[in-house]
């Protein structure tokens, strides 16, 4: 179903309807400052199961933490003193930080390697969205379920995926995905550029990973 959803200023009535999906189980679509997401509520395991059949995805493929703000970041994930500065400066924003769990995270969602990786989106829906949910929303990027190409078109989101229950249509998204940076050890690694990549091109250096990360969004 879709739901017209005002992106700058989201009517409170309509972010309560979709927090009530998500707590009852439901899978969701919203927009982000960067691409349309699916999303579920972090304490249901049939909703997290339900996200990885849509989608499609190896259940080794991680979901992303979306939450409100850098206090939320810092109750599910370990923020170093040397990273505390540089996260605030890129919050909220186009960027998914990947972090060492803290012991908030349940263990229906953690990887062996024990991180995760969070988001403070640059956008007034989500960030309502999970404030409202008063839980991180795990999320993944709106794919093509057949040829993975980022869906711009809410529409598009509706029709092809039957197991989402609501759409939140913000108008068209963005298809470049955000930038995900590890932050695991003391020294930043870039391991996809995506979104706002000019923004830590001024403020920071970051050695650039070799390596394809896990996490989208």
């Amino acid at each position: 179903m879709l739901v017209e959803i005002n992106s700058q200023h989201p009517e409170p009535r309509k972010i309560a309807r979709a927090a009530h999906v998500l707590r009852e189980g439901g899978v969701i679509a919203y927009p982000t400052d960067t691409v349309y997401a699916l999303g579920v509520d972090l304490g249901s395991k049939a909703a997290i199961d339900t996200l990885y059949a849509i989608k499609r995805m190896p259940r080794e493929q991680p979901l992303a933490f979306v939450v409100p703000d850098l206090s939320e970041v810092a109750r599910y994930a370990v923020v170093q003193d040397f990273h505390y500065r540089f996260i605030k400066h890129l919050v909220p924003g186009p960027y998914t930080f990947i972090l060492q769990a803290t012991r908030e995270v349940p263990r229906l969602v953690m990887m062996k390697r024990k991180t995760i990786g969070i988001r403070v989106p640059d956008h007034a829906v989500p960030r309502a969205l999970a404030k409202e949910l008063g839980r991180p929303i795990m999320t993944t990027t709106a794919t093509h379920p057949t040829d993975g190409e980022v869906l711009t078109d809410p529409s598009d989101i509706n029709d092809l995926y039957g197991g989402v229950e609501l759409v939140l249509d913000g108008g068209f998204g963005e298809a470049l995905s955000s930038t995900i940076l590890d932050l695991c050890n003391e020294e930043p690694k870039l391991l996809r550029e995506g979104a706002g990549m000019e923004r830590i091109d001024q403020l920071f250096g970051v050695h650039r990973a070799l390596e394809e990360p896990d996490y989208d969004g």
